[in-house]
């Protein structure tokens, strides 16, 4: 194996690996490009419990980025929380509002609204008869990778 794959094969470098740092981008294959049927699979059971509402998430490789679904049921609304990441959701379906640091946004399908990192948040479904979608894009991996990613429940981290 050269140096080059051995490097790829690597999942975490340290200090000593310094050395395999390279000029140029190599492509590397990941394992799957494809999650079919993303909601099928099924709520994420823990991540669903602490944000109080459904989430669905995206199996996919990346190490930069995430991609969730998340549910609010008719007239539901998430417990605060905050972490260290960015978040940009894409309302699908329904209409509500997100506090963020204490400002209402409201929203409907097709809006996109951005999230700051470390800003505290909570999403609610205006609807008492119809659900809520959206997609939740955010950097976690890439902080998580870095070790720096936080996350913290309001009431219960506290």
């Amino acid at each position: 194996m050269s140096i080059t794959e051995t490097a790829q094969a690597q999942t975490q470098f340290s200090s000593k690996d310094f050395h395999q740092t390279f000029a140029r981008p190599q492509f590397v294959k990941p394992p799957y490009l494809l999650h079919k049927n993303v909601e099928k699979a099924g709520e994420h059971d823990q991540f669903s419990t602490e944000r109080k509402h459904p989430v669905f998430f995206v199996d996919l490789p990346s190490k930069n980025v995430s991609m969730t679904i998340g549910g609010l049921l008719p007239d539901q609304m998430t417990n605060r929380h905050r972490h260290t990441y960015e978040t940009v959701l894409y309302v699908l379906e329904g209409k509500g509002w997100t506090e963020i640091e204490g400002e209402k946004v409201e929203w409907e399908a097709g809006d996109a609204v951005y999230i700051p990192s470390w800003a505290w948040h909570r999403h609610k479904n205006l609807s008492d008869r119809a659900p809520a979608k959206y997609i939740a894009c955010e950097n976690a991996p890439q902080l998580q990778n870095l070790g720096v990613a936080l996350r913290e429940e309001e009431g219960r981290d506290l």
